[in-house]
């Protein structure tokens, strides 16, 4: 399966979303690292999984107040 992977700012050209809204806003409570994101070769850049992305904006779905994002991908909801 092909990935299109991005930066912080291609994503936020893409999403219209400031990049520390993305950052700050987006990391690990809507966008989840292994789902969304990766972190390749255990650094600190960050590459969006783009197809990912866009799948999580078109399913409508709100995260809500007492979703808990757990390590595996999944949420728990509270």
């Amino acid at each position: 399966m092909a990935h299109t992977y991005l930066t912080t700012e291609e994503l936020s050209e893409r999403i219209k979303y400031d990049v520390r809204t993305i950052r700050q806003q987006l990391n690990d409570s809507v966008l989840l690292e292994g789902k969304h994101y990766i972190k390749p070769f255990g650094r600190r850049k960050i590459l969006y999984l783009w197809e990912a992305v866009e799948e999580e904006m078109l399913s409508g779905r709100q995260t809500g107040e007492m979703d808990i994002p757990m390590a595996n991908g999944a949420v728990c909801h509270g």
